[in-house]
């Protein structure tokens, strides 16, 4: 870890100190508005010069190479190391030198490591795969004790800005009925306010994982982060984990 923008996210979980992570934030880069500045993301319309100098500057930032995805929504997870860009929602990685990332613009960046810090991995969780087992499949993959792994909850949309529509907290209550508790009605007739941070620590209780950190995050009403809810023509932030 060598110099990056102060206001870079670390998080705050009880990792080993040679698992590293960190979060971006729009600060730092040369992409030009409405993407400015640090956008990572190359699927958004922004100058693909900017996006490869901005990935390049992570890349040095952080001393090691990220994983880049083809992210679907979906619940595919992926060696890091593979030394290829794969279509999948999230990563893992038992070696040094590749980071696990995930980019993000309101869905939740989940990050994971074991305490014994072996292993790390990467899920990017927006509701659909939330609910369709994007986090269960990760622990899976990490092929470790769940009661081992730590996870750790980054900057998503908070509840009192995700309104959703009635079947998507019927997609979550059917499969685990505390999840109700996650939704509040909204001033709109047939939708309600959804805690995507309450879904995701019932849908890694489910499945072992009690040691679950981070949450409490806005990214439509914190301006530091890009939220296409906010602004649908924007750039993309990534959360990171590696071994070092």
């Amino acid at each position: 870890m060598t110099d990056w923008p102060a206001d870079w996210l670390l998080p705050d979980w009880p990792a080993p100190a040679w698992v590293k992570a960190c979060v971006t934030t729009r600060v730092g880069g040369i992409s030009q508005p409405p993407f400015d500045s640090f956008n990572l993301g190359d699927h958004v319309e922004d100058d693909p010069h900017s996006v490869s100098i901005n990935r390049q500057r992570l890349q040095a930032a952080i001393g090691c190479s990220p994983a880049w995805l083809r992210q679907v929504h979906g619940i595919q997870v992926v060696a890091a190391d593979s030394g290829q860009i794969l279509e999948a929602d999230a990563s893992y990685s038992a070696a040094g030198g590749v980071a696990c990332a995930v980019l993000t613009a309101d869905c939740l960046p989940v990050l994971f490591c074991d305490r014994a810090g072996t292993r790390v991995a990467a899920a990017h969780a927006g509701w659909r795969g939330l609910v369709g087992g994007v986090l269960e499949a990760t622990v899976q993959a990490m092929a470790l004790p769940a009661e081992q792994l730590l996870a750790w909850l980054g900057p998503a949309i908070g509840p009192a800005a995700f309104e959703v529509w009635g079947e998507v907290r019927e997609a979550f209550v059917s499969k685990h009925p505390q999840a109700e508790a996650a939704f509040v009605p909204s001033l709109n007739q047939g939708r309600f306010m959804a805690d995507i941070y309450a879904l995701a620590r019932i849908r890694l209780a489910a499945c072992g994982v009690a040691a679950v950190y981070g949450g409490g995050f806005c990214t439509v009403s914190d301006p530091r982060f890009y939220s296409y809810r906010r602004a649908a023509h924007t750039g993309r932030f990534a959360s990171l984990v590696w071994l070092v």
